[in-house]
This record gives C-alpha cells, structure tokens and sequence, in this order.
C-alpha cells in the first residue's frame, strides 16, 4: 500500500467555484497509484470543496443564487459579523456543503463522471489563500 500526501495552495479571488480537476488528475498519475483512493480535505471554516457539472458555467450560477437566498451576506439574523458581512454566511455555507472528498482511483486517474469536476468554492467576497489536502490511498 503506497500513502501519498500533498498540500495544494490556492489563491482566491473572491466568491466562486475554482476548478482543479487537471492538478488533482496530473499528482494521481505522478503518484503511479493504480487503484486506491483519492481523498481532498480543505482546512478552511469559510470555503468548500464540490464535485459539480463542469460543461454549463450556469450550474454554478445558480448555486451561488441558491446561496445567497439562504444565506445572505449582511442578514440581520446573524450576529457573527466579526470579519464583514460575508463572515456568518461564509461559515454556514461551508456547513451545508463539503470540506472533503473522496475519489475511487483505477488505472491512475480518478473515476470522474463525464460532467464531473472537482472545485473549491470560495464562500468570501475577498481575497484568500486555501489549503487543500491530498492524501492517495492504494497500489
């Protein structure tokens, strides 16, 4: 059993979907894992991780769309304000959505689906730099 681990650094612009399918894809193939798992962990409380349609920009739209009339920024509802109006939503957003993922991995390529792409969702409005954990699991 071979155990890869790898630190992934992302710098984020503001609120939105990043997709890093291709860097995920390229360190499974590197690792030479032919079938195991892939497992991504975001140690972050204000940004996520999703697999979501990567053919129409207009999914992640409209998730956005459904975020913000769920968790609105500057809601009066929340009192967590401490880093801007888009802190408490940010933290809630994180909630309902994933900070990891896990991937099955056969002939040294995650087992994606046609549309799959894998994400980090940025839930602020600024700047910010996230850390993603990949740890590789197999043989």
């Amino acid at each position: 059993m071979t155990v890869i681990q790898k630190k992934l650094v992302f710098k984020t612009l503001a609120r939105q979907p990043y997709e890093f399918t291709s860097e995920v894809q390229e360190a499974v193939a590197a690792s030479e894992i032919k079938q195991g798992i892939c497992h991504l962990f975001i140690q972050h409380t204000s940004a996520s991780l999703m697999l979501c349609e990567n053919a129409d920009p207009d999914v992640r739209t409209d998730l956005e769309t459904f975020m913000q009339s769920i968790a609105p920024d500057g809601s009066p509802m929340f009192c967590h304000t401490t880093e801007g109006p888009d802190d408490m939503p940010a933290h809630i957003r994180t909630l309902i959505t994933n900070v990891s993922l896990t991937i099955p991995i056969t002939n040294s390529r995650c087992l994606l689906g046609t549309w799959q792409g894998i994400y980090l969702w940025e839930h602020r409005t600024s700047s910010y730099s996230r850390n993603v954990i990949m740890t590789l699991y197999g043989e």
